[in-house]
Order: C-alpha cells, then structure tokens, then sequence
C-alpha cells in the first residue's frame, strides 16, 4: 500500500492534467444523480463499484450502512440525505451492505463492545434488521450473517422513508429508492427489492 501522503502529488502530477476539463466543468456544478449510502468498510468502494465519475454520486458512508430514522436532533446523516435529496434533487437512493460486514459480524457473533460504547450504540439502529432477520430461517446455502446484512439493506431502506426529503420525493414519484448487497469476493451486486423493504 503507497503512503496516504504521495496519493495527492501524483493525483495531480499523473491524473488531474487529463481530466481537467471535467473538474474544471464540476467547479462550478455540482449536480449528482444517485446519493449511494454505504458502508465505510474501506473494501467497498462506491465510485469503483458503480464506475461512476467523478460527480456522480454523493457518497454517505456510515458503519454498518445504519441510516437512523428521522428524528428531531442533529444528524450529520440525516442533513447529507436532505441536501442530497431536497436540495440537489437526486433522482436514486441507494443503500448498500456488503458481505462480510463488520458491523454486522459484531451483532450476529455477539461481540463485546464495553471497549467500543459509541459503536454499540450506534448498532442500536440495525435492532430492526436483528428482529427480522432472527424472524426468517437462513434460506439454504447461506448464513445467518448474509441473512443479516440483507435484513438491514431492508431495514434501513424503510428507515429512510422516514425522512420528510424523501417521503415528499417519492410522494411526487421523482425518487427511486434500491438496496442493494455488494459480494466482495465475486463483485457481484444482489438486489434486495423495495417491496421487501415495506413488509
């Protein structure tokens, strides 16, 4: 792995001089069309995954790929999902989990999170995932982790619809809202489709 600190110097010594014109377009706009929220696990890579460019998608990564319901407090993920929606007018939402989460290996395998409180209480927010998915035999050939990280996709796609920006956006039919989960060992994209989201 190259060190953090050489990245930008040859960012703009061998990238940047042939894609100047297109930072030079996005200095001035900034008009995404998918807000991808996804784990932070740095396996999962969302620009690489989507082969998107630069300026396509506006990126919200959380641990576990939680997006807690809407609330009334402050919420850094909660303002992302709202300026992304409401003011950027982002026509796709997508959450994505991703095999071997570490988020959620802490839950299904019980970990002692004493050490880590922030975590465990951020955690608290996949307790709907935990319920249904402990709710569903393991399909056949998976395991009670895949059937984990896939209740959560579900859990937190409802979650979002929770927050006014995207109610009001679905309301007027200009929001589609998709789960998805990334295999990192095949690259291999699953879908866990909205219907199953609102059971």
């Amino acid at each position: 792995m190259h060190d953090i600190t050489d990245g930008p110097e040859r960012f703009r010594r061998d990238v940047f001089p042939a894609r100047a014109e297109l930072f030079a377009r996005l200095a001035t706009t900034h008009r995404p069309r998918t807000l991808f929220i996804g784990c932070s696990d740095a396996r999962v890579v969302p620009e690489m995954i989507t082969q998107s460019e630069p300026g396509e998608l506006f990126v919200v990564r959380t641990a576990g790929n939680l997006v807690p319901a809407h609330g009334s407090g402050p919420d850094g993920v909660a303002a992302s999902i709202e300026y992304a929606v409401a003011v950027l007018g982002v026509r796709d939402v997508v959450v994505c989990g991703h095999s071997g989460c570490g988020a959620m290996t802490a839950l299904v395998e019980e970990h002692d999170l004493s050490a880590a409180p922030v975590v465990a209480g951020w955690l608290r927010h996949a307790d709907a995932a935990r319920a249904r998915a402990s709710a569903v035999p393991v399909p056949p050939g998976s395991s009670e982790l895949a059937n984990l990280v896939r209740a959560n996709v579900a859990a937190q796609v409802r979650n979002l619809t929770t927050h006014p920006s995207i109610a009001r956006a679905l309301a007027r039919r200009t929001l589609a809202l998709r789960g998805w989960v990334f295999d990192i060992a095949t690259g291999s994209i699953d879908t866990v489709h909205p219907a199953a989201a609102a059971a």
